[in-house]
């Protein structure tokens, strides 16, 4: 009798050792992951609704730089709207939509953080050119080639997250030990270098550079200002202004390399994706939780977007030409 009563649950009990155990939650635990996942996703896709309303709609907040900012709260707005409800699912002890699924719902996380890292390189980019290029930004930058690199940009999102799940597709479940588990399994070595060496470096010495020039270009304001006082008025503000928006999306890279340099690394000791364990959990929230601050820090430092949510939320933006609306 106290053999039987210390047996394992398993999710599919008439597999018998075929089956995965069931290591269920204390119930407090799993109520507050549902109510937490599932009100920082309401917020996550709420908010970059709004970033996504707000440029789209006013024809003031049409540049290239906010073009880029576009896509990337596309992206965070997919992951808060599919990506973390599933994530209700996989808090569960057991996996029971079955391999296929489990394989098929990789390809919208997989492509979403893919174009996250993607637009921070180009956000970089832009960045670098504004700054260390600024006579030559507007015909490197022009809105047409802007929009072209942003599809190429989904575009490779797309083949890259097919070719690394091509495996899994070909076999779905292959890499599960027992039934109830969802594990994926990817080139690690490729995908390290790809997804996270390769543009890491590149947003890490970008911003570097354009670190490097800013405090030099504001040290020769300060030391020039007397000389200029009469003569600066356009030159200097659209200086200062290039170097505010490169100060405000440097927050915006260093909150991204907070919340994904942790899962990456991880990926170090193991190139298994694992579904159910509570340190991959854990980093995989931290990974998606950058799509519910990118807004958070649009709101503390870009004004337009203050004033633009304003005009959104008030129902303004209902009235005849309201997108010749000022926000800046």
């Amino acid at each position: 009798m106290m053999e039987a009563l210390e047996d394992p649950e398993l999710c599919f009990p008439h597999l018998l050792n075929a089956s995965c155990e069931k290591h269920a939650r204390p119930h407090f635990e799993a109520m507050l992951i549902y109510v937490l996942v599932s009100c920082i996703s309401l917020l996550t896709a709420s908010l970059n609704l709004l970033v996504i309303v707000s440029i789209s709609h006013f024809r003031q907040l049409h540049t290239s730089t906010n073009l880029l900012l576009l896509s990337l709260a596309v992206s965070d707005f997919i992951v808060g709207l599919i990506v973390m409800p599933f994530q209700i699912l996989f808090t569960e002890p057991c996996w029971f939509l079955g391999d296929l699924v489990c394989t098929l719902y990789f390809f919208v996380p997989y492509i979403s953080i893919y174009s996250s890292v993607t637009n921070m390189v180009l956000i970089s980019v832009d960045r670098y050119v504004a700054i260390c290029d600024p006579l030559s930004y507007a015909t490197k930058f022009s809105q047409k080639t802007v929009k072209l690199c942003v599809l190429l940009c989904w575009l490779y999102c797309v083949v890259y997250s097919f070719m690394v799940l091509f495996d899994n597709l070909k076999q779905p479940g292959r890499f599960n030990s027992c039934y109830g588990e969802c594990v994926i399994n990817v080139n690690g070595a490729v995908d390290l270098v790809l997804s996270f060496i390769v543009p890491i470096s590149a947003i890490i010495i970008l911003y570097v550079r354009v670190f490097v020039v800013v405090v030099s270009q504001a040290r020769s304001m300060r030391s020039h200002v007397a000389a200029v006082k009469l003569q600066r008025s356009l030159t200097v503000t659209v200086r200062k202004s290039e170097i505010k928006a490169a100060k405000t999306l440097g927050v915006t890279v260093v909150v991204f390399l907070i919340c994904y340099i942790p899962y990456y690394c991880a990926s170090l000791s193991g190139y298994h994706v694992t579904i159910g364990t509570s340190t991959n959990e854990f980093l995989h929230f931290l990974l998606l939780s950058n799509s519910c601050l990118n807004p958070v820090i649009y709101t503390f430092l870009y004004p337009w977007f203050r004033k633009s949510v304003k005009l959104i939320v008030t129902l303004q933006i209902l009235q005849p030409k309201s997108s010749e609306a000022c926000v800046k």
